[in-house]
């Protein structure tokens, strides 16, 4: 019997004071599905004092985001990224999370907790969810083998002199003013522990997901790339990626789908207590048959006045699907618009 799951990106919980107005009016398209999964850019904690006392972190109200996270009938969600920061605050998330039986992965009381997948079972089908964020704070925050933290993947940044002629629109390097080529990668330490816990997950699930917190502005950087294709060799059935806030480009590769950026989902107050603004995110759905991807698709999302989700049509959305199909048609990928959602042929 097929089996749906749907994958989003940020979920920021951070002064709601309803816990049913983010998702409920996302009740039709999430019913329809045996799992939901996305990740949490924020951590269910009350700081000592009304405030922070650690250097970063997004909090949300515990009682009233574990109840929107259970409205919105989410089964698991991820907690690597950039502001889930602070061990009491880590923690406590953790412990709100297991109280309401909402699987988690990416963070934990260590490095051996922070790694550790998030496995959901649905109709017969065993999900296995694992978690990276290569965007981190350099002090504190990555677990270590006896400290709280998140699960990380560091990446690297080189600027390169262009040579001559190595891209036509580049000028000689004599030429003042001439930009320097960015270059990333993965390192490869951290990509082959994120690749050993792939594959070890493999032997124990039908459907593995590889979600990575990454990313800066609407480029696809070349570390994530090789992030993404690692995980697919290493056995990953689907790899998202969330971090800048962006609808970025998909791609299918082996015929497994990558989402690059899915950008925002539930996204009210960001830094400095600033309101984000008119952001356009995506929902991706996975259809499952025999313990195998069998259609992959994307729906656009918006939030409107009052914080809540809403979907929207790929016609009404146009200028933001152009530019996903033509960034997306340079990884060879396909794409099949119809009424509501856009398919990748895998």
């Amino acid at each position: 019997m097929p089996v749906s799951l749907v994958l989003v990106g940020d979920v920021n919980l951070m002064n709601v004071a309803d816990p049913a107005v983010p998702f409920r009016r996302m009740g039709e398209a999430f019913a329809g599905a045996d799992a939901v999964f996305g990740n949490l850019e924020c951590l269910l904690y009350h700081p000592p004092d009304g405030h922070s006392v650690e250097q970063e972190g997004f909090f949300a109200d515990p009682a009233i985001g574990g109840e929107a996270l259970k409205l919105g009938g989410f089964s698991a969600v991820g907690q690597a990224n950039n502001v889930n920061y602070g061990g009491a605050a880590i923690l406590g998330s953790i412990a709100q999370l297991d109280r309401l039986d909402i699987a988690h992965t990416g963070a934990g009381a260590d490095l051996a907790a922070a790694r550790r997948p998030a496995i959901v079972e649905r109709g017969g089908v065993r999900f296995g969810f694992l978690q990276r964020s290569s965007v981190y704070w350099p002090t504190n925050h990555e677990a270590g083998a006896k400290s709280v933290g998140i699960a990380a993947l560091r990446a690297h940044t080189a600027y390169q002199v262009p040579a001559h002629k190595t891209r036509p629109e580049i000028p000689p390097m004599n030429r003042p003013g001439v930009p320097p080529i960015i270059v990333t990668w993965p390192d490869r330490a951290y990509l082959a522990q994120f690749a050993d816990d792939i594959a070890a997950l493999r032997k124990t699930t039908d459907i593995v997901v590889a979600s990575c917190h990454w990313g800066l502005g609407e480029e696809v950087l070349d570390y994530m790339t090789e992030i993404a294709h690692a995980a697919i060799d290493a056995g990953a059935d689907i790899v998202i990626g969330h971090g800048p806030h962006y609808s970025l480009p998909v791609e299918a590769y082996k015929g497994k789908p990558i989402f690059y950026g899915l950008g925002s989902f539930s996204f009210h107050t960001g830094h400095g207590g600033r309101r984000h603004g008119d952001w356009i995110g995506m929902m991706a759905r996975i259809e499952v048959d025999a313990a195998a991807v069998k259609e992959a698709s994307f729906r656009f999302v918006r939030h409107n006045d009052a914080n809540e989700t809403v979907l929207c049509l790929p016609a009404n959305e146009s200028a933001t699907l152009a530019r996903i199909e033509e960034c997306s048609a340079r990884f060879g990928t396909k794409l099949e618009t119809a009424d509501e959602a856009v398919r990748i042929v895998l």
